[in-house]
C-alpha cells in the first residue's frame, strides 16, 4: 500500500493550491457577500484543465485520475466552497456520465466542450417532490417520432442559471416506477426551457442554484443518454462518483476551519498567553486535524477504487458521510476557538460553518449515505 502521491498528483496539488491561494481566496468573502457568479474564476479553472480533470484528453479533459480530481477539489474548496461546487458538478455529474454512457457522437458534441470548460453543465434529478426519493420523478418524456416531448420542473439545480447543458432525468414509463426513468442530454437553449426561482441560500452563496422549468421541450432522440429505462441506474452510478467530489469539497472546508482557527489561536492572547497554549484549544485542534486526515484517506480510497473501475458505492458513501460531518464539526470548533470573533463576518470562521452544512445534504443526505452503507453491509 503506497501513501505517497505520484508526481502527477503532487503537480496538480501544487498548481491548484497556488491558484486557490492567489486567485480564489482573495475573492471568497466578496463572493459570499454578494452571491455573484465567479465567472472569471471558472474561466481560469478551464484554462488550467480543471473542468474535466479525469476525462481523457481526446474528449477535451486533462486525462488525470480521480485522486487528482479529489486533490484539486479540496484545494479549491479550502479557498471558496462556492467555486468548488461549480467545479464538482461539471466534473462529477456532467462529464462523468457522458464519458461512461454517451455515444461517440454525444461525446464529440457535448463532452469535449464541457470537459475543456468552453461550456458548463448541470444535473437535473431533484424535483419538488423527489429529493431523497429520487425515483419519484414527475417530469415526463413522451416519445414522438424522432424526439421526446418533456414537461416538468426540477429544483435546487446547481449551475442551472449559467449552464449550457443539463443531464436530465424524466419518466418515460410511469408504470415501471424507477425503472421507467430515462436520462437525456438537454441543451438549455431549447425552446420551452426556462430558469425559475433563484434560491437564496445559507451558504455556498456564489454557486448559482435555481429551478429549471420544462414546458413542451423537444429533445432529439439522438440526445437520449443510454437506453430507455436506464436513467435511474445512470443517476445512481453518477452520484457514486459525485460523492467523492463532495467529500473532497467537505475536506477543503474543514481544512479552512482548522487552518484559520490554528492561526487565530497562535495570535490571540488571553490570561497572558496565546490561547493555543491552553489544553482545551489544543484538544479541539487535535480532533479537527485527526478527522480531516481520516476523511481524506476515505476519499482517496473511493477515488482509487473508481480509477480501477471497481464498485465503490459503499466507499464513496462512507467518504461523503464522514467528510461532510467532519466539516460540520470543524466548523463548530472553528467558531468556538474564535469566540465572539467567530460569530461575526469580519472573520471567515462563520462562512466555513455555513458552507459546511450543505455537504451533509446534497448528492445524498447523511441519512441516505448510511442507508447505502448498511445495504452494502447486509448484502456481503
Amino acid at each position: 500500500m503506497v501513501f505517497d502521491l505520484t508526481e502527477e498528483q503532487r503537480m496538480i496539488q501544487e498548481m491548484a493550491r497556488n491558484f486557490a491561494q492567489k486567485e480564489v481566496l482573495p475573492k471568497a468573502a466578496e463572493l459570499d457577500e454578494t452571491g455573484r457568479y465567479p465567472g472569471e474564476l471558472v474561466r481560469q479553472m478551464a484554462e488550467l484543465g480543471l473542468m474535466g480533470v479525469a476525462v481523457p484528453e481526446e474528449y477535451g479533459g486533462s486525462g488525470m485520475d480521480n485522486i487528482c480530481y479529489a486533490i484539486a477539489m479540496e484545494e479549491i474548496a479550502r479557498a471558496c466552497a462556492s467555486t468548488a461546487v461549480i467545479l464538482s458538478v461539471n466534473n462529477s455529474l456532467v462529464c462523468d456520465p457522458l464519458l461512461k454512457f454517451g455515444t461517440e457522437e454525444q461525446k464529440t458534441k457535448y463532452l469535449v466542450p464541457l470537459a475543456s470548460g468552453k461550456k458548463l453543465g448541470c444535473f437535473g434529478l431533484t424535483e419538488p417532490g423527489a429529493g431523497s426519493d429520487a425515483g419519484s420523478q414527475k417530469t415526463t418524456a413522451v416519445r414522438n417520432s424522432d424526439h421526446y416531448v418533456v414537461n416538468g420542473t426540477k429544483n435546487f439545480i446547481t449551475n442551472a442559471p449559467e449552464a449550457d447543458t443539463c443531464i436530465l432525468f424524466a419518466m418515460t414509463d410511469k408504470e415501471k416506477k424507477h425503472k421507467g426513468i430515462t436520462a437525456f442530454i438537454l441543451d438549455m437553449k431549447l425552446s420551452g426551457v426556462s430558469i425559475g426561482k433563484h434560491e437564496k441560500k445559507m451558504g455556498i452563496k456564489a454557486s448559482p442554484t435555481a429551478s429549471v422549468i420544462l414546458e413542451d421541450v423537444k429533445i432529439p432522440a439522438a440526445d437520449r443518454l443510454g437506453n430507455e429505462g436506464e436513467g435511474f441506474k445512470i443517476a445512481m452510478n453518477t452520484l457514486d462518483g459525485g460523492r467523492i467530489g463532495i467529500a473532497a469539497q467537505a475536506i477543503g472546508i474543514a481544512r479552512a476551519s482548522l487552518e484559520d482557527a490554528l492561526a487565530y489561536a497562535k495570535e490571540r492572547k488571553q490570561f497572558g498567553q496565546p490561547i493555543a497554549e491552553f489544553q482545551a484549544i489544543q484538544w479541539m485542534l487535535a480532533d479537527m486535524a485527526t478527522e480531516i486526515d481520516a476523511a481524506r484517506l476515505l476519499a482517496y480510497r473511493a477515488a482509487w477504487l473508481k480509477d480501477r473501475k471497481s464498485r465503490h458505492s459503499k466507499e464513496s458513501a462512507m467518504a461523503k458521510l464522514y467528510a461532510s460531518e467532519t466539516a460540520m464539526r470543524a466548523g463548530v470548533k472553528g467558531i468556538q476557538i474564535h469566540g465572539g470573533y467567530g460569530y461575526i463576518k469580519e472573520y471567515p470562521a462563520e462562512r466555513h460553518f455555513r458552507d459546511a452544512k450543505i455537504t451533509e445534504i446534497y448528492e445524498g443526505t447523511s441519512e441516505i449515505q448510511r442507508l447505502v452503507i448498511a445495504s452494502a453491509l447486509l448484502k456481503d
